[in-house]
């Protein structure tokens, strides 16, 4: 029987006191659930950064986060142990001596860096013995590849579904969203650990390598999008916010806090230069993707959002959650009519037969994809709002839906652990297959 973490914890307690503390094994993950929320890139109270060993070294308006060899003269062990003042965490419960104890061990070792290049996953993948739940799916724009969440990785697929062509493995348990740059390069992924830490990883698609991975808040982030010019990602978070990154160099650019409740979904308009936002608070906020200031919201408050699509070639978005109703809006209002009110109503579509969960606009257009907690994807003839296809075949609620660069496919996933593939034409099911390699397969890569 294995013993649950706190019982083995004395049995070991002499193996890691001997052992020299690591920053990143050790220290890091300290810093990253009790002090980064508030002490991050783009707001980092104080001036101080500890997201990474070199922000941290580098101190805040207050001095040095901590002298090499000497813990009892760091700001950060004085902070910690109220010595100075406010105690830290501020708000917060004290920390455990524990935790307190490891960081003083390591700066009293030298306070030495060992933060790898790039983060990744350094377990070798795993083998399923059960399909899991999927989360995300995404095509790439040149309509070779379909990209898939699994547990903790990514799995890039032939976009027919004949094959597995690589896997990228992270540090995140859960990966709930996916975006490809405009040239197919870059993938990015949302996701985390629950009630540990969110995370947007940043991936060379060719390379199957990580470029770069951002943990950020205490949760798992949801609804990550990346900017048409490729030069922002932006995500949801449970915290009531919206992050935005520089998509280059990975540093936050901005915070935004306008939303009254966890946002679920974002993306960007046409141009890059606005963002809308949706989530629990039912709004559907757009701000300038530059600054992060607020403009607007963009619809009549109904029930809660979970999901937000938009036109491929102009500023018009599909909403849709809690209602069952996928409504469309245009981004813009004309200045003399009243903010929050119906005006930039386009249309609304049928009543779904369970909550939205996912959206997406067909690239030719012509289509709206809309599924969630019903068994079902409903296809929209996007001018007319008239239902074209119920897409059937699942065992469950679908988490992801995805149309094909030339909108002949549409690629749908969700509780069941099965990617189905269906003729946008017809709406016949081409294909279903599990997308992880299975123990009962021999593994198979």
């Amino acid at each position: 029987m294995r013993l649950p973490l706190l019982w083995a914890l004395p049995y070991f307690a002499p193996c890691l006191a001997a052992a020299e503390p690591s920053f990143y094994r050790d220290v890091r993950p300290i810093l990253q659930q009790q002090c980064a929320s508030c002490h991050r890139p783009g707001g980092a109270s104080s001036g101080l950064d500890v997201t990474t060993y070199s922000a941290l070294a580098a101190g805040g308006k207050r001095g040095a986060a901590f002298v090499a060899g000497q813990a009892d003269e760091s700001l950060t062990v004085k902070y910690l142990l109220a010595v100075a003042q406010p105690r830290m965490p501020l708000g917060g419960a004290a920390l455990p001596n524990d935790q307190v104890e490891l960081i003083r061990a390591w700066i009293n070792a030298g306070a030495k860096d060992d933060s790898p290049a790039v983060e990744t996953s350094t377990a070798k993948p795993a083998l399923y013995s059960q399909a899991p739940v999927i989360t995300a799916v995404r095509y790439s724009p040149d309509g070779q590849l379909l990209a898939v969440a699994g547990n903790g990785e990514i799995l890039l697929h032939r976009a027919d579904g004949s094959g597995l062509v690589s896997r990228l493995p992270g540090q995140a348990e859960r990966l709930l969203s996916l975006a490809f740059s405009r040239d197919g390069k870059i993938l990015v992924a949302g996701g985390g650990t629950p009630a540990r830490f969110g995370e947007v990883q940043v991936w060379d698609v060719a390379a199957a390598k990580p470029l770069r991975a951002m943990k950020l808040t205490t949760d798992t982030v949801f609804g990550a999008s990346l900017a048409p010019d490729g030069s922002r990602i932006a995500v949801g978070c449970a915290d009531n916010t919206v992050h935005v990154f520089d998509a280059k160099s990975g540093e936050e650019a901005y915070k935004i806090g306008n939303h009254e409740n966890w946002v679920l979904s974002t993306v960007f308009g046409v141009n890059s230069q606005r963002l809308v936002s949706v989530g629990r608070d039912r709004a559907a906020k757009l701000v300038d993707a530059a600054t992060g200031r607020f403009l607007e919201n963009v619809n009549l408050l109904r029930g809660e959002l979970t999901a937000v699509a938009r036109h491929p070639a102009k500023d018009i978005v599909v909403l849709g959650g809690e209602e069952r109703v996928p409504y469309v809006y245009l981004m813009d209002r004309p200045k003399n009519m009243k903010i929050a009110d119906d005006t930039t109503l386009v249309r609304k579509l049928g009543r779904q037969n369970g909550p939205i969960m996912t959206l997406d606009w067909s690239p030719d257009a012509q289509l709206i994809a809309v599924a969630g907690a019903a068994p079902e994807v409903n296809l929209y003839d996007a001018g007319t709002g008239e239902l074209r296809w119920a897409l059937k075949g699942h065992a469950a609620g679908i988490y992801s839906v995805t149309f094909s660069p030339d909108s002949k496919r549409l690629a749908a996933a969700g509780f069941d652990g099965q990617v189905r593939l269906y003729d946008t034409s017809t709406g016949q099911l081409v294909k279903a297959f599990i997308p992880v390699p299975m123990a009962a397969m021999g593994g198979a890569q």
